[in-house]
C-alpha cells in the first residue's frame, strides 16, 4: 500500500507538471512581452507616453538615425499590407536570428538581433509562433533609409551559438541567457556612432536617452562596489528592474521596461542577479 501511495503521488505530480507545462505561444508571450521588451520599440505611444494598447506591436514612434541608416521600430504584426503578414515563419526567424529581411536587406543593428544568435531553438520557434499570432494592425510608417550595403555588428562574447538546453539549470547561465536576449547591454554599454562597445565597457553605462520623460543616463550594472551594483542587495537590484526603484528609493526613468521586466518569474530575476554578480567591475 505505502508502495502505491508513492507511485500515485509521484504520478499526479508528473500529472500536474504536464498540465502546467508551457505552450510554444504561452512561452513566445512571456518572453515577448516580458523580458525581450519588444513593445517598448514596436508599440505607437497615446498623448502622454503610455503604450497604445489597441495597437500593441503596429510600430513605434522613435526614430534612430545615425551615418548608415534611419530607422523606426517596425509594425511586426500579421498585417499583410503595412506589417509582416506576408512573411514566412522561416522570414521571421531570420530576421529576428539573423537581422535579414525576406528580400535580403540587413536590419540596422538598432534591431537587437546581435544579442538574439544564443536563442535556444525552441524559444527562438516560440517567440516566432507567438509574433505571427498577433492580431494584424494597419499602421503605415515611413520606409527605412540605409546609407550603407553592409553594417558591422557586435555579438557580445560567448553568445555567437544557441544556448544548450542543459545550460539553463545553471543560474548564472541562465541569467546570461537572459541578459542577452534581453539585450540590457546594449543600453547599459557606452555607444559609438549608434553601436554599444562590450568589448570595452560592457555594463559600464553612461548612455543618455532622451523622450518625454526628459534625459535618462544609463546606470553602471557592472559589479563595481560604489559605480556599479555591487554594493546593492539582491532585492535592491530585482526591485529595481521590476519597478524602477534606484537603492536609494529614487524612481527610475524610462525607456528602461521596468513594465515588461515586472512579468518575469521570480527563478528568471534571481538568475539576472547572478550573472550581474560575475560581470567584471568598471568604473
Amino acid at each position: 500500500m505505502i508502495r502505491f501511495g508513492t507511485w500515485l503521488v509521484a504520478a499526479l505530480s508528473m500529472a500536474a507538471g504536464l498540465v502546467a507545462a508551457e505552450t510554444p505561444l504561452e512561452r513566445g508571450k512571456y518572453l515577448v512581452e516580458g523580458i525581450l521588451t519588444c513593445g517598448n520599440c514596436h508599440t505607437p505611444r497615446v498623448q502622454g507616453g503610455a503604450l497604445d494598447t489597441a495597437r500593441l506591436h503596429a510600430g513605434g514612434p522613435q526614430s534612430w538615425e545615425t551615418s548608415e541608416y534611419r530607422v523606426k521600430g517596425a509594425n511586426i504584426t500579421p498585417d499583410r499590407e503595412t506589417g509582416i503578414g506576408g512573411w514566412s515563419a522561416n522570414d521571421v526567424l531570420r530576421a529576428i536570428r539573423d537581422g535579414v529581411r525576406p528580400n535580403g536587406q540587413q536590419l540596422s543593428p538598432q534591431m537587437p538581433y546581435a544579442y538574439y544568435k544564443i536563442f535556444t531553438p525552441s524559444d527562438l520557434e516560440a517567440v516566432v509562433a507567438y509574433v505571427r499570432s498577433l492580431p494584424a494592425v494597419s499602421s503605415k510608417l515611413p520606409a527605412s533609409v540605409y546609407k550603407v550595403a553592409k553594417m558591422h555588428v557586435e555579438i557580445p562574447a560567448g553568445a555567437d551559438q544557441p544556448m544548450p538546453e542543459s545550460a539553463m539549470k545553471d543560474p548564472v547561465k541562465r541569467g546570461f541567457y537572459l541578459v542577452t536576449i534581453g539585450h540590457c547591454m546594449e543600453c547599459h554599454s557606452p555607444r559609438t556612432d549608434g553601436r554599444s562597445d562590450l568589448k570595452n565597457g560592457l555594463g559600464k553605462g553612461g548612455e543618455k536617452f532622451e523622450g518625454p520623460w526628459g534625459v535618462s543616463v544609463s546606470r553602471n550594472i557592472t559589479s563595481h562596489p560604489v559605480a556599479g551594483l555591487g554594493g546593492w542587495s539582491d532585492a535592491e537590484i530585482k526591485r529595481a528592474i521590476t519597478q524602477g526603484v534606484g537603492k536609494g528609493g529614487r524612481k527610475l526613468l524610462p525607456p528602461m521596461g521596468f513594465a515588461w521586466y515586472a512579468r518575469m518569474t521570480e527563478p528568471d530575476l534571481d538568475a539576472i542577479v547572478a550573472y550581474l554578480r560575475t560581470v567584471p567591475p568598471l568604473e
